[in-house]
């Protein structure tokens, strides 16, 4: 593990309680000790969905993403992340044979037991269901296992549940599944691969299900979806997970909001007028808002510190230390109360 990736690591690793309201991560016990794992979580939040697993699994993990993110201006971050690029039609067909490269660069990471990351959907979206998996990542640990037979590989569900997608200060739930080890499909495999390739990739849907607050879009999900607010997303994960399984959940119903927050939001955004701005166009360098999430987690980390810096410099020098600290205080405290009413109806 580099050094450059262990202090990206930790100083996420501590961002997280700060960013959202409340952060957990559940199941920390179910990932395997001993082998090698490829974690596979549910995609709802582009960036920010590795970044979270990175920094609460406890272990070195390489990610395989979308080739088209890389090379743009967040490439320093997709390496220090360690990230490898895959490659999908929609690329280009003269692509697609790239992937053959990247991955044997996965089997021969799996089979000097490192640990890797995956997205089984095949894609991301900003919905709370899971969609239906696609068997790249079964195949990827079978094949690995079949190279690798001395030491088990394990596919590990993993669910991320956010309060909200987009803004700051809203709760997360991180939940690990129970793994599955591929030692268990081989058998099946070997005889009929397509049968032993579903048989895993049905077992995984069923395990990042479990993960999940509200993990199926049926009939009755635009009607629950309301439900996942700041009111209930307090309670513990499973008495929530539970609730929403009925078909009519005694849940609380978010606050509607009003003119008087419009205008709060708009009064206690002028003390911190550049960041805000700052971050809107961040966002507008992005046209896929399944990235936004990410971009306010990201732009918010920077922004802030940059922001913070400069006002705090420019006070203390034209006028004094305590004109400085002043301005941090006034700074905070404003996005802190911006953020309550942003957030009261979410």
């Amino acid at each position: 593990m580099s050094i450059f990736y262990r202090i990206i690591r930790s100083i996420f690793k501590n961002y997280n309680p700060i960013y959202f309201r409340h952060f957990r991560v559940e199941g920390i016990e179910n990932i395997p000790k001993y082998g090698a794992i490829l974690f596979s979580p549910n995609h709802q939040n582009a960036l920010l969905d590795p970044l979270l697993v990175g920094t609460t699994a406890g272990k070195s993990i390489f990610s395989l993403t979308r080739s088209d993110v890389f090379g743009g201006p967040l490439q320093w971050f997709l390496d220090a992340m360690q990230t490898l690029p895959v490659y999908r039609i929609r690329d280009g067909y003269d692509q697609l044979k790239n992937n053959d490269q990247v991955f044997e660069r996965c089997y021969e990471l799996l089979g000097e037991k490192k640990h890797m990351m995956m997205f089984s959907e095949g894609r991301h979206h900003d919905e709370y269901y899971l969609l239906r998996l696609s068997k790249g990542s079964s195949r990827l640990v079978m094949e690995a296992q079949l190279r690798h037979p001395n030491h088990p590989i394990y596919l590990q569900p993993v669910g991320l549940n956010y309060g909200h997608h987009l803004h700051a200060q809203n709760d997360c739930v991180v939940v690990y599944g129970k793994p599955l080890d591929a030692r268990n499909y081989i058998s099946e495999y070997k005889t009929h691969q397509a049968k032993g390739l579903n048989a895993l990739r049905d077992d995984l849907q069923l395990a990042m299900e479990a993960c999940l607050w509200l993990p199926k879009n049926d009939e009755l999900y635009e009607a629950k979806k309301p439900f996942i607010n700041r009111k209930n997303t307090l309670l513990p994960f499973n008495t929530l997970k539970k609730e929403l399984e009925k078909e009519c959940p005694s849940l609380k119903q978010a606050a509607k909001k009003t003119g008087l927050d419009y205008l709060m939001i708009g009064l206690f955004s002028l003390p911190n007028l550049p960041f805000h701005l700052a971050v809107r166009w961040l966002l507008g360098q992005f046209k896929d808002p399944v990235f936004h999430g990410s971009m306010h987690y990201l732009g918010g980390f920077i922004f802030c510190f940059l922001w913070w810096v400069l006002g705090i410099l420019a006070f203390t020098n034209a006028i004094n230390l305590l004109w400085g600290i002043s301005f941090f205080s006034i700074s905070l405290s404003s996005l802190y109360i911006r953020q309550r009413f942003v957030n009261r109806t979410l």
